[in-house]
Order: structure tokens, then sequence, then C-alpha cells
């Protein structure tokens, strides 16, 4: 059964002036957001990378004679894709629309030089979160979230959050809901990241390594990313790791999380987190939990950034810590500054150790091994 997602008003609204760029990870459903605005305009065509055919025309640049949406699905896989769009998209801007869909980073189009900048809106697509899953619709996602203000966390479904952390938010095996199709299409959909996505995209010679350090990393959520003790484990080079973590991060696999470091203490370094795209990869109950949340924080970021225009680098993105933890406060969201947000959850709580938030009633407080309801909300 096919849901329609958080995105498809923004981008449906966004078309008519520029150019729509939606990325994520694989099979988080990039094809069937496209699909979906597709079946609502008059006139579209949709082509797919993956297919010689589709290849053909779009080398060919085919376009509709009259008005009309044009999607171009996995497009990050054609190299000289950049060049190419940015003069199909000048010829055509006056008659054609163009959605254009990738697994990679589409934003890299934001570095200088001759780029797409000014001709496009880029949005990232996340897997289901708890509102999503209960089929609130696209209409009640996050439209009433104001930055400034604090975050409030509602009571929701035990079925849901538990849904949740046993099946991940992708909707293929969210929406199964069975433990067997979760089993295979976890293994089939990181055989394709390993042998396809790194290989078609990235020069990687030694992939049985990489795919090494991919599973390497779920048991280590939640916990300090020791560059040091993986190239240990890996007997690879520092300089190859740190290639391969950039690599797992740009193809949408893991988030890094830096720590927030204040003014008075940089020279203290410490080391970042990483979060998996699809927590329930992660092993240990506590972690997946802590996972799970950091990309509803996450989620509510990329959206505020994308479809509201707030910026990432400041102080625009912030929430309030409110106080007995009934809210879940916020602080930054540049490159996603988790950090920030626990310390500041920390700091409402009065706990240095543990984090807590609230969920379907409950106060839970997580660290790196475990979870526990500590209280509930009267």
């Amino acid at each position: 059964m096919e849901r329609h997602r958080y995105l498809e008003a923004p981008i449906l609204e966004d078309l008519p002036a520029k150019m729509i760029l939606v990325a994520g990870p694989r099979q988080v459903g990039k094809t069937t957001l496209a699909r979906q605005i597709l079946a609502t305009a008059e006139r579209g065509l949709y082509l797919s990378w993956d297919n010689r055919g589709d290849r053909r025309e779009i080398h060919a640049a085919r376009w509709p004679g009259h008005p009309a949406l044009v999607v171009l699905d996995e497009l990050h896989k054609w190299r000289g894709r950049k060049g190419w769009l940015k003069g199909e998209y000048d010829a055509h801007r006056a008659t054609t629309r163009f959605l254009v869909t990738g697994s990679a980073r589409l934003d890299v189009y934001r570095r200088g030089g001759d780029s797409l900048q000014g001709r496009y809106h880029h949005y990232r697509l996340h897997p289901f979160s708890h509102n999503e899953a209960r089929g609130a619709g696209p209409a009640a996602t996050i439209t009433t979230v104001t930055p400034g203000h604090a975050l409030r966390v509602g009571d929701g479904s035990r079925e849901i959050v538990s849904a949740l952390m046993q099946y991940g938010g992708f909707p293929e095996p969210f929406l199964a809901q069975s433990a067997r199709t979760h089993r295979r299409w976890q293994k089939e959909r990181l055989d394709r990241f390993v042998r396809e996505d790194v290989r078609d995209l990235e020069p990687i010679r030694d992939l049985s390594s990489l795919e090494h350090l991919a599973d390497l990393i779920p048991e280590r959520v939640a916990s300090p990313l020791s560059l040091n003790a993986l190239r240990e484990d890996l007997d690879v080079s520092h300089r190859a790791l740190t290639r391969w973590i950039d690599i797992l991060e740009r193809l949408y696999y893991i988030v890094r999380v830096r720590p927030f470091e204040s003014r008075a203490v940089r020279s203290l370094r410490k080391m970042p987190k990483a979060y998996l795209w699809d927590w329930s990869q992660v092993p240990a109950p506590g972690p997946r939990f802590e996972n799970l949340v950091a990309f509803h924080l996450l989620k509510l970021c990329h959206f505020l950034q994308d479809r509201d225009g707030f910026d990432s680098g400041s102080n625009e993105i912030a929430a309030r810590g409110a106080q007995r933890r009934r809210y879940l406060p916020t602080k930054r969201c540049a490159s996603f500054s988790f950090s920030r947000q626990m310390n500041s959850i920390n700091s409402a709580s009065g706990m240095s150790r543990w984090v807590t938030v609230t969920v379907h009633g409950l106060v839970y407080a997580f660290g790196s091994s475990t979870v526990i309801a500590i209280s509930r909300v009267p």
C-alpha cells in the first residue's frame, strides 16, 4: 500500500518556479514520490537512468513539445549530469518542469563554479517517522513547528513505536510488518549499496573492506566513533578509513554527529558519533532507540532547512528547553549538531549521563547501552 509522503505538497508548490532535486538513501521512496507527483500533472514524462532506452532519451533530450513535468530518476549515476542539466533547464524552463531524484548527494551543485545555483530547490527525503507512520497525512507532518519555541513530543502509539524500532522507517519493510521480509530486504539493500551504489559512484578498489566497515558501524552507534579502533580492526590507513567514512555519509548510509564545542574548551577534542539511516540494523535496543530519536530530530531540521529556508549555520532552528522534561529541546541544526541538543536535554533534566525524551506518555532515559522508562507523564 502506497502512502503519500510529507514532501509531496512542498514539492508541488515549488515546481512551477524552479527545478526540484530530491535526494535520500536507497529505497526510501524517492521513485514512488516522483511517480505520485507525476500523476498529478496533466502531461508528464518519466525517465530512469537505470533503463537503457531511457538513457538514450535523456542523452537526446527528447522532451514533450508542450508544457509538461519531466521526472529524471537516479540521475546521480551520470557523471556528466551537472552541465547538461543546467543547459537543458535554461533552454526549456518556460515549458518544462524538471524533478530530479538520486540516492547520492545532489547538493554538490552548491559548490561554486558552473553550478545550478539559483535554479533549483533541494529536498532530502527521510524514512517514516512516527507522525508519517501513523497515517497523519502530508499536511499534518511538521507544519506547526516554529523555530525558537519548545518542541512538543506528543503521545503516540506503542504499536507504531515498536514497529519503527523493529522494522525501521523504510517503507517496504515497515509496511510489510514481517520479520522475514525485513531480513531479506535488509540483506538485499546492503548488497546493492556496496556492489552498485559505491562501485558506480566512487573509485574504491577494496570493496570488501568497505563492506566490513559498514558491518562494524551498527555496533558502535551511540558511542564515540573511534577511527583509530576501526583502523586497527580493518588494518587500513587512517587516510583510507576517513575517505570510506565520507563515502558512507555521502551515500546516505550514516550521519556523523560532531560534538558541540564551546570556545572555552575547544582544545578538548571529542570524537563524533555515527547514526544509521536504517536504525533497525543497530543490534542493542538502547542505541537503536537513540538512533531513532536522532533521525526524528534530523528529519525536522532538514525539513525546516529545505522547505522554509532556515539557516543551518545559525540559531534560527532552535527550541527552548521546557521544565520537567516534557519537551525535547533543540538548540541548533548546523550539520545536525545533535550533541548540543543532547546537552540542552541534560541541562533541563539535571542528568549528566542520560538523555531523556517523552514518547507516548512515558519519559525515557537512554544512554550508550540501555533504555529504561523512568516516569509517566500525568
